[in-house]
């Protein structure tokens, strides 16, 4: 199975298991080391079910919610009805959105699923103004084979000095890569193995 395939299967629980893994100061800490702006227009990449989006619209900012998932899209339509978002299915390598689009690009617990970390971090990059900033909040590097068979994930997490030079290669400066507080909790579905992984906040600016 895809992580595509995975995610459309596991979209109207999403929210649920979501709250399992991780909590909500995981987007607080990514919306604050962007320095959000009411006003302005930020792109969630690798959405989901709208973790990241509903903290951005309670700052009062637009949103572009991309996702791979059409199930996912489709679960934060019902969700945010009404609400100022631009919901838009896309890939990793050719996001959805043109050249200097969005002030702020966040993706949380993305880039462990793509195929190329520093491609996709690259092209995060090309959609932000002049003076926006990358926020991407993700695993350190762990060995819990586990979610790599039941959750698709393609990355075992992430050195952040790695991470680091993903950010300075896509041309962003003033980078900085540190600990969000918090961990990534999951248990495996036999229920034998479990895992709590730290979780980094990494910020670059265009």
């Amino acid at each position: 199975m895809s992580s595509k395939e995975y995610f459309n299967q596991v979209a109207s629980q999403w929210d649920q298991m979501r709250a399992s893994f991780f909590s909500e100061a995981v987007r607080e800490k990514a919306l604050d080391v962007a320095g959000v702006q009411a006003g302005r227009k930020a792109a969630d990449i690798g959405a989901g079910s709208g973790f990241i989006t509903e903290a951005l619209l309670r700052r009062g900012l637009a949103v572009v919610a991309v996702d791979q998932s059409k199930e996912m899209l489709a679960e934060m339509k019902h969700k945010f009805s009404g609400a100022k978002v631009e919901y838009r299915p896309g890939e990793a390598e050719r996001l959805p959105l043109v050249e200097g689009e969005v002030d702020y690009a966040f993706a949380n617990m993305y880039l462990h699923h793509v195929e190329s970390p520093g491609a996709a971090i690259a092209e995060l990059a090309r959609i932000l103004k002049p003076g926006g900033r990358l926020v991407i909040t993700d695993l350190d590097e762990h060995n819990h084979t586990f979610l790599a068979t039941e959750q698709h994930d393609r990355w075992l997490g992430f050195k952040r000095q790695e991470v680091r030079g993903w950010l300075e290669a896509a041309g962003l400066k003033q980078v900085a890569v540190e600990s969000v507080g918090e961990k990534c909790c999951a248990t495996s579905s036999c229920g034998s193995q479990s895992a709590a992984i730290s979780i980094f906040a990494a910020v670059g600016e265009k």
